[in-house]
């Protein structure tokens, strides 16, 4: 059996799931090295728990290798936003970030911004709430120091190219959310200066197995204000508060989680193994078999076809949207409905069985749109739906 039938093979959610991008069913790998941690961890021998504390290392050497990054510019951090505020509260001069953005980014950035006041947000205007190179490009000024963007849309599973924003901004720091992208995109992590994320989505990972990454140049220019003991060179029993760790340890509160870590290392050995383009063929492969779905029962679709990761966004006709939401759940498709969009995400190892699951509520939402059309029987004359007999005053001109 290869690698990529292996890790196919290894997932094992119910049918019908449908919410990667909201949360990822723990992967057997991971769920066994809890089990095992925990036990060693049970133990209270100095050897179980140094054996758990060396899977930090081991996390951080594959994030350096999938990153394609030096190791000192790791840090494992509690979760994504952990890694942003570092990011932001260390910032001095403009901001430019979409109001859009997922919140993790607005709300830490606008923080910084209350409490530090060397960092002023600047909105960037976005077309349809994606930020585009161009957009960006027009919206540049000489005050602006960084540009602050989603590896991939929440909304509309939309990707930014990180390489043509690294071309548009030149030396300003390009600070990179990657929670909805890494693993199942095969992005260019050497065009950004800070790169955050967390496994608990598509790495299958468990939440708490956050990380981020800080170039030379980001820690050249950030400030680890909210660095803890763990991220100082203080020592036990020493008077005063020690300077901030070489690398990217600067940028870390208390010491790590070691069973968050092995959960983490876990699930990146099996990315390493089968390979990020692998993962993401598949992914877009799944993608565009939800594409057809809804083009099939002529579903509107939100999501841009030219660039996208494992998000289709769905935004049903308001007649649609109650059925098509309820039809879901009769189903048994598990997905993310938010302000009248519906969020739809597969991974790799999504089935054949929650793809028809999925048609079959589409078909559904189809059918029963067709039966509240209004019925042409004769020219110029339209019966209302459910009119019953011909009758006059049930009789409309068209």
């Amino acid at each position: 059996m290869s690698a990529l039938e292996s890790y196919l093979d290894s997932f094992d959610a119910e049918p019908g799931y449908l919410n990667w991008a909201s949360f990822g069913p723990l992967s057997p790998a991971v769920r066994d090295e809890v089990h095992a941690d925990a036990e060693l961890l049970g133990s209270g021998r100095h050897t179980g728990i140094g054996l758990v504390a060396s899977h930090s290392d081991e996390a951080k050497d594959l994030l350096a290798e999938l990153l394609d990054c030096p190791r000192d510019e790791i840090t494992l951090q509690p979760s994504t936003t952990y890694g942003l505020m570092h990011a932001f509260y260390g910032l001095a001069g403009e901001l430019l970030l979409s109001p859009h953005e997922f919140p993790s980014l607005t709300v830490a950035a606008q923080r910084a911004q209350d409490a530090i006041g060397e960092l002023r947000v600047r909105p960037l205007d976005t077309p349809d709430g994606i930020v585009t190179v161009d957009a960006v490009r027009a919206q540049l000024s000489d005050e602006t120091t960084a540009v602050a963007v989603s590896l991939v849309d929440y909304r509309t599973g939309a990707v930014s190219d990180l390489g043509a924003l690294r071309d548009v901004i030149g030396d300003r720091l390009l600070i990179v959310d990657a929670v909805q992208g890494f693993g199942v995109v095969d992005a260019d992590y050497d065009a950004a200066d800070v790169v955050c994320g967390n496994g608990y989505k598509w790495l299958r990972a468990g939440r708490g197995t956050g990380f981020a990454r800080f170039s030379a140049i980001a820690r050249d220019r950030i400030r680890p204000v909210l660095s803890g003991f763990a991220g100082s060179l203080s020592e036990y029993g020493v008077p005063g508060v020690g300077a901030p760790r070489p690398g990217a340890d600067a940028f870390v509160i208390a010491p790590e989680d070691t069973l968050a870590a092995a959960r983490l290392a876990s699930s990146l050995q099996e990315l390493r193994d089968v390979g990020v383009g692998a993962v993401a063929a598949e992914v877009a492969d799944r993608a565009r078999h939800i594409f057809a779905l809804a083009d099939r029962y002529e579903v509107p679709v939100l999501t841009p076809r030219d660039a996208h990761a494992g998000i289709v966004s769905l935004v049903p006709e308001a007649q649609d949207a109650g059925v098509l939401a309820a039809a879901l759940a009769n189903h048994g498709v598990t997905a993310t409905a938010r302000g009248g969009v519906i969020r739809l995400s597969a991974h790799a190892g999504t089935g054949a069985d929650t793809l028809h699951l999925l048609g079959d509520a589409l078909a559904e939402t189809a059918g029963a749109r067709a039966l509240a059309a209004p019925v042409i029987f004769e020219p110029g004359i339209v019966l209302e739906p459910d009119a019953g007999i011909v009758d006059p005053d049930h009789v409309i001109e068209s």
